[in-house]
């Protein structure tokens, strides 16, 4: 089957002669061609994300049309024509193209785009969606995957990404487009004649950053040490560069270092075979970077600057040590909690919303500042979803979100985890901080003390391919099939099944649960530990998510070794 697929594109007059010499290429090189026409590169919960080349399992013009002609349906069957549609794109090979081809996919289909000029953040586009009154917004990035990958998100009205009813009804939508002949496009400078082809730029980015200025809560902190805290930024070449050195430099810090080498914008991302703040390879040159500066904090944001990464200076050893997702976000979190009660701008009825994997420290944290906490499912776009539910049912007013996975979001200016308001509030902590004589690292150790020593861990088993999508599927239904009495010696106290949308204890009482239906199973286990499995929804992998409570730093990084090794057992 997938072979009749293969010479089609390789003959088929609607794909242009780059394409078909591509594939010709391929003769005889079954492994290959398999993989690039088994199935059609699946358009999940978020969009697409896939390695980029030719086929229907790759990122490229025509996948990119035939998504953003179901997305164009389904913005017809809502009649959000005339609000358009707002696009931007990271730093990635081909990202500005596929912006291009979908624009005018839906300008061929009569929907208004309003597209950026250049690469932009993923977080402004989400600001964008709302400031212009969109129906909906497209970012093209593959986040922090490797330079072989792009990907395609879309965004609602709101801001955030697609959630339940939509998430489900534009994919229905694309499934639908079976054919290249339902799929249109248009020239260029025709839709721009028309009006709907539509190129914003400096505008959007102006109030982009007066919405990030506002988040500041003492910025006659950062005055009186503006020219002693030493800061070394690296955007990974990606698209932080310009809006983080802009917002930095607004708002007084004098000492910002950037690491040249990955500055530029480059999607082959030349330095690091893995753009990805978590990862400690990337940091290979803002680490010498720092010990040439002396710097105080280093920082470090994804290819579309969502995510933030970074490490603080020890003074004690002189080391550099680096900050989790979960102990960035807490500082940023309490941070705001104390200095805003402090000053009385705390509002009414305030809430603190995380992911389930994320640290338990969170509740803790609410819980001292009489915050609400609401936990809700893996990803940032139910966070997102959460500003809008306080907002229509006049429940709680959003303070910040956070996710373990190096995301968080101050304000309800935007709707998904914005790496620029994530760096701005994290060196104004660390001024903060810094003009009472101490370091990042020193407040962190404040907050083990008074709330515990938390600590969480991630690990992942890649299984790539038709053959791991089908291991993943066993390892999960083995997992769910029954119930374990204990985890890496931990005695387990419930688990949660959130596709079948169970809770079941030890003794055997089951509930339902209130989240939607997902693939993740929960344990809940003794001593205030807990672990989480579920595949990824971007990549090839499966994510094994694990958080202790430990009496020490030492004691939590043991058990938590022992909790890793024993989930990855399973």
């Amino acid at each position: 089957m997938y072979n009749e697929v293969y010479n089609e594109w390789c003959s088929n007059s609607y794909f242009d002669e780059a394409t078909h010499e591509e594939l010709k290429k391929l003769a005889g090189n079954e492994d290959e061609i398999k993989d690039r026409f088994y199935k059609k590169l699946e358009f999940g919960t978020g969009g697409l994300r896939g390695v980029i080349g030719a086929g229907t399992n790759r990122m490229n013009i025509y996948t990119v049309r035939q998504a953003t002609q179901g997305l164009a349906d389904y913005i017809i069957s809502q009649n959000g024509e005339d609000k358009g549609v707002a696009i931007a794109y990271d730093s990635r090979i081909m990202s500005p193209e596929f912006a291009n081809e979908a624009a005018l996919c839906l300008n061929a289909n009569g929907i208004k785009t309003y597209r950026f000029e250049s690469l932009r953040p993923t977080p402004e586009l989400s600001f964008a969606v709302r400031k212009l009154g969109c129906i909906a917004g497209i970012v093209i990035t593959a986040s922090h995957n490797p330079g072989e990958y792009n990907g395609y998100k879309v965004y609602w009205e709101d801001g955030a990404q697609i959630t339940p009813p939509h998430d489900k009804n534009i994919m229905k939508c694309i499934s639908e487009v079976d054919s290249w002949e339902q799929v249109k496009t248009m020239n260029k400078e025709d839709a721009v004649n028309k009006g709907l082809y539509n190129t914003i730029g400096a505008e959007i980015d102006d109030a982009y950053m007066a919405e990030l200025k506002k988040q500041s809560i003492h910025p006659e902190v950062i005055s009186q040490v503006a020219d002693s805290i030493k800061i070394v930024y690296t955007p990974l070449n990606g698209t932080g560069n310009i809006p983080v050195r802009r917002v930095l430099k607004e708002l007084g810090f004098n000492n910002v270092h950037i690491v040249k080498e990955q500055e530029a914008p480059d999607g082959r991302f030349p330095t690091v075979a893995y753009p990805n703040p978590e990862d400690e390879k990337a940091w290979e040159l803002a680490l010498k970077l720092a010990k040439e500066t002396d710097a105080d904090i280093i920082l470090a944001t994804d290819p579309d600057a969502d995510r933030l990464g970074v490490y603080a200076k020890d003074t004690a050893t002189g080391e550099y040590i680096s900050f989790t997702g979960n102990m960035s976000g807490m500082l940023i979190a309490e941070y705001i909690l104390r200095e805003r009660t402090a000053t009385g701008t705390l509002p009414e009825n305030p809430a603190l919303v995380e992911t389930i994997v994320t640290t338990d420290m969170a509740k803790s944290v609410a819980a001292a500042y009489g915050v609400k906490l609401v936990e809700v499912l893996t990803g940032f776009k139910y966070i997102g979803e959460q500003i809008r539910l306080f907002e229509e049912n006049n429940t709680y007013n959003y303070v910040f979100g956070l996710e373990e996975s190096y995301g968080c979001l101050a304000g309800t200016y935007a709707r998904d985890k914005d790496a620029c308001v994530a760096v701005m509030l994290l060196c104004e902590v660390a001024a903060f901080y810094k003009a009472q004589g101490k370091t990042l690292w020193d407040a962190m150790l404040e907050m083990y003390n008074k709330y515990g020593y938390y600590k969480e861990g991630l690990a992942t088993l890649t299984l790539k391919g038709e053959k791991g999508a089908e291991e993943i599927k066993n390892m999960m239904e083995k997992m769910r099939s029954e119930m374990p009495s204990e985890i890496g010696g931990y005695k387990v106290d419930a688990m949660r099944d959130y596709l079948k949308g169970t809770r079941k204890t030890a003794d055997g009482e089951e509930s339902r649960l209130s989240l939607p239906v997902s693939n993740v199973i929960y344990f809940e286990l003794a001593d205030g530990a807990w672990c989480c499995v579920r595949p990824s929804g971007t990549e090839p992998k499966i994510k094994y998510y694990c958080g202790v409570k430990g009496t020490s730093t030492e004691d939590a990084a043991a058990r938590l070794a022992n909790l890793k090794n024993a989930l990855m057992g399973q």
